[in-house]
């Protein structure tokens, strides 16, 4: 099979299996819930702060905090649940560079309609502030992408390493910094209602910033395969 036959098979494997088990799915979305439901509670206990009205920043800032760790907690263990067994498997069928496309689409897919989801019930909890629902939306969908992407590569690179999480927490935290800045401004200027054009330069810098990540790993996964 070619490359893009090998990423077609494994990734409809992926979905496969999740959808049998939907073990990522349901405990990030009870993460996220209960998470907001939390911060609701805790706002409206403070007093003067319910739904924080008049703090943009406050409920922009939270929000991208929250996806964060569902973030890390959707994606980290992509190589974790991998038995010896099946990536032997794998390494007799397929390609490297297809094996961590799949995972990298899997991942976007599931981080995609998680990210949503999410902000469907956060608008539900808290009061809406977004002065361009559009552009705050295609924010999320590029952040659902940047996290995907960098957390599954170092999750291979992890899982390589004895599955270290202090080497992932390492190697991560030069890339998702700059990232959730980026996502953080973008975002606040969707919620600010200022002209889209102001954030162009943002969402070139997150997609250069993927395309980066992507080719990386695509580079460097075939010799971690090796081992």
């Amino acid at each position: 099979m070619n490359l893009l036959n090998q990423t077609w098979f494994l990734l409809k494997k992926e979905i496969l299996l999740e959808w049998r088990s939907k073990y990522a799915f349901n405990g990030v979305l009870l993460y996220v819930v209960s998470t907001v439901f939390v911060c609701y509670i805790s706002f409206n206990l403070s007093g003067g702060f319910t739904g924080t009205q008049g703090y943009p920043i406050v409920w922009n800032v939270l929000f991208w905090i929250i996806m964060l760790f569902a973030a890390v907690n959707a994606i980290a263990k992509s190589f974790l649940q991998e038995g010896k067994g099946r990536l032997l498997y794998y390494y007799s069928i397929a390609s490297p560079q297809a094996i961590i496309l799949s995972k990298t689409i899997y991942n976007v897919l599931l981080m995609s309609l998680l990210i949503v989801l999410a902000l469907l019930v956060y608008l539900i909890f808290f009061t809406n502030t977004i002065g361009d629902p559009l552009l705050y939306f295609t924010a999320v969908l590029l952040g659902s992408m940047s996290f995907s992407t960098v957390f599954t590569m170092i999750s291979a690179i992890a899982s390589k390493a004895g599955n270290n999480g202090t080497l992932m927490a390492i190697l991560s935290f030069p890339v998702v910094i700059p990232v959730i800045l980026l996502l953080i401004r973008i975002s606040k200027n969707a919620m600010d209602g200022i002209s889209r054009s102001f954030s162009y330069g943002g969402m070139g810098v997150l997609l250069a910033i993927n395309a980066i990540v992507i080719t990386t790993a695509l580079l460097l996964f075939p010799f971690l395969w090796r081992d």
